[in-house]
This record gives C-alpha cells, structure tokens and sequence, in this order.
C-alpha cells in the first residue's frame, strides 16, 4: 500500500513540481526531497517571488535614495558654506527632484494602473511599511519640489525672498530624504523573502551609504577642480567604506543564516563583481590614487570613480531585487531560513 502510495506522489510530483527536483524521498519522511541537506516537499517552493519588475523597481530605490541623499548634501552645503557652495546646493535641489518625478512614474508604471498608487494614499499606517514609505514619498515629492522651485525662481529671477524659501523649505526635505536613503531597505526587510529579511540592519546601512556615495558622486561631477569638490569626493570615500563593512557583514550573515546560496548565480556575480567590486572597490582605489598622485590628475581620476559609483549603486538595487527572487524561488533555502534559530529574539 504505501509502495503504491508512494509511486502516486512521485507521479504527481513529476507532472506538477520542478522538472529539476529529485523525485527520490528520505525514508520515514514521506514527501520529502532532500536539496542541500535540506528537506523539502518534494522541492516544490512554498513562496513566490516578488511580482516587481526588478529593473522598474530597483531604479526607483536607486533614484530615490540619489534624490534624499541629494536634498541632505544641499542642505548641508547650504548651511556649513552658504554662497561658497552655491553650486552644489542648487545642482543637489534639482537633483531631489528625480524621485517625485521620474521615480514616482517607474512605481505607476510597475502597478500597471494608477488607481494602486491612489489607494495607498487613503490610510496611513504606522506599522505598515509600504504605508510608511508612501507617506514618506509624498511629504518628500512635496518639500523637495518646494525648494526646487523657490531655486529656480531665485536663478531665474533673482528674487530674495524665493532664495529664503528654498532655504527654509530645505530642511524638512533633507530630514525626510534621509528616511528616502533608507526605507526602501526596510520595505524589502519586511516581506518573507529570505535574502532580503535575514540582514535588515546591514541592508539598510548599505542602502543608505550607497545613497549618499551616488549623490556625492553626482554633484561632484557638476563642480570644477576645488575645495568643494574634494569635500564631495571625501564624502564619497567615506561612504563607500561605511558601504563595504555593511556589505561584508551582510554576506556573513546570509552565511550564517543559510541563504547565502541565492547569491550563487549570475545576480549573485552581480552583486559582487559588479555593486561590490567595480562600484565599491574600484572607486575606492580610484579616490586614494588620485589623492597619491597628486591634484594634475585628480579630475580625472574623480570623474571616472563617479561614474563607477552611480552605476554600482544602481546595480545594487537591482542585483538584490533578483538574488531575493532567486532566494524565495529555491525551496531549500526558504525552508532553512524558516527554521527556529533564524527567528526574531
């Protein structure tokens, strides 16, 4: 009887589960197929991946972790030199502007329909994430347009009182940017996909110092040879470090929480090669070279670290989108993060 029980369930799991899946079960654990020492029913996933485009979604976390990043930097600039970074306060306002705007249009586009967007601005939950990053996408989308505008009335009028808008309109866009820089961390932390939820802390420090690296990154490719752009470089330095510590205790921590093997694969090569190496690694190189060889080849040496930063930051978001994918796709790794010592204490 349970020979022929058992024959029923290999059927079953050859019509319906995953053609790669070993259809052989542990005995005395009937159903159960074994992936890297890991029991699984019949290696068939009990999570779906996330429905996002990931390339949709990870360039909006990219834009508006640039865009609050961007708005903390001008305000910064504004208040530490004033007329002396004048450049870099007016390029960092314009630059907040991505995520109201470009930003705003990717997230519509992936819900296919607009109404979605307008259905999460009816209720505003503390304990919901995506409540509290809808919320912080609005109050951000209006301060960060407030004081672009009062900018572009300043330049293209020259009025005073519009330049004493922008500055005080600045400081609330600079304090909800920085939630910008790191909720979308925390969005991803707190779904059931493995990868993004086993290292919420060390995700959102890399989140968040990817952002300030990309901004700094990109306003300094807006100034010429000087002290302000040595200090946007320096920023950057000091941001990518803060990135490569989070990135190695985050990958200690898939270790450690046997989800490690989602990054096996080309996103995972991605992550690595890509956000780590040429994003992270490679500018940080750059930033000491340029500091050893002296200012005659700074510029350019500043400028191609730059363009390294902005592409491994959007790189980051995207390969960890699709790793995340891969982890909740692969039962055998859902399953060993789901046991009892990966649970919150």
């Amino acid at each position: 009887m349970s020979e022929e029980r058992l024959t029923s369930e290999e059927r079953l799991a050859t019509e319906h589960g995953p053609q790669e899946a070993p259809l052989v079960p542990q005995s005395g654990t009937t159903g159960a197929v074994m992936r890297d020492g890991m029991p699984t029913y019949y290696g068939r996933s009990q999570l779906k991946p996330a429905p996002f485009n990931n390339w949709v979604v990870g360039g909006y976390i990219f834009l508006a972790g640039l865009s609050g990043a961007s708005a903390l930097l001008a305000a910064a600039g504004d208040l530490g030199r004033g007329r002396k970074a004048s450049g870099l306060v007016r390029r960092g306002r314009y630059l907040s502007l991505l995520a109201p705007t470009i930003g705003s249009a990717l997230l519509v586009w992936d819900l296919h329909t607009p109404q979605r967007f307008y259905n999460m601005l009816r209720v505003a939950k503390s304990t919901s994430p995506m409540s509290i990053g809808t919320w912080l996408l609005m109050s951000f989308s209006g301060f960060a347009g407030l004081s672009a505008a009062a900018q572009f009335g300043a330049d293209r009028f020259g009025w005073r009182w519009m330049r004493r808008a922008a500055r005080f309109t600045q400081v609330p866009a600079a304090a909800v940017g920085a939630g910008m820089s790191t909720y979308t961390a925390a969005l991803l932390s707190a779904t059931s996909t493995p990868l993004w939820a086993a290292a919420p802390q060390a995700l959102a420090v890399r989140f968040g110092s990817s952002s300030i690296a990309s901004s700094a990154a990109a306003l300094s490719l807006g100034e010429r040879p000087g002290r302000t752009r040595r200090a946007l470089d320096t920023i950057a330095l000091a941001a990518l470090a803060t990135e490569l510590v989070a990135a190695t205790a985050s990958h200690r921590t898939y270790r450690q929480k046997g989800v490690a093997a989602a990054l096996d694969g080309g996103w995972g090569q991605a992550e690595r090669l890509g956000a780590t190496g040429a994003g992270t690694l490679l500018p940080l190189g750059l930033h000491a070279a340029s500091l050893l060889l002296g200012r005659g080849r700074a510029p350019a040496l500043s400028g191609l670290a730059s363009f390294a930063i902005l592409a491994g930051s959007a790189l980051l978001r995207v390969s960890i989108m699709a790793a995340g994918d891969e982890s909740a796709r692969r039962p055998e790794i859902s399953l060993r993060y789901a046991q009892p010592e990966n649970l919150p204490k």
